[in-house]
């Protein structure tokens, strides 16, 4: 059975950071893509960040410089360092695992941002 528990969320300050985590289990960790995405109140869930299995990165421009995903093989868990928060950060951020045909979502963890 896979199971992505993901922790680190909670209200900040604007300017603040955070580190969210996403521990996963039920997979071979190290074959799979990561990936974040939030998902705002009233508006679709969006992406935030990707990580390969080799370790390439890419970020949406709104977090690119602020935010950096990063993963842990050895514990097979994924991070998203957060610094420089926005008010419009605030959003449930959700972690994904994929691989080919294979998706796995967490349950996602709220973050916000006080201006």
């Amino acid at each position: 059975q896979v199971q992505l528990v993901e922790s680190g969320g909670g209200l900040v300050q604007a300017g603040g950071s955070l580190r969210l985590s996403c521990a996963a289990s039920g997979i071979i960790f190290s074959i799979f893509n990561m990936a974040w995405y939030r998902q705002a109140p009233g508006k679709q869930r969006e992406f935030v960040a990707v990580m390969t299995s080799g370790g390439s990165t890419n970020y949406a421009d709104s977090v690119k410089g602020r935010f950096t995903i990063s993963k842990d093989n050895a514990k097979s868990t994924v991070y998203l360092q957060m610094n420089s928060l926005k008010s419009e950060d605030t959003a449930v951020y959700y972690c994904k695992v994929f691989w080919i045909s294979r998706e796995y979502w967490g349950q996602g963890t709220q973050v916000t941002v006080s201006s």
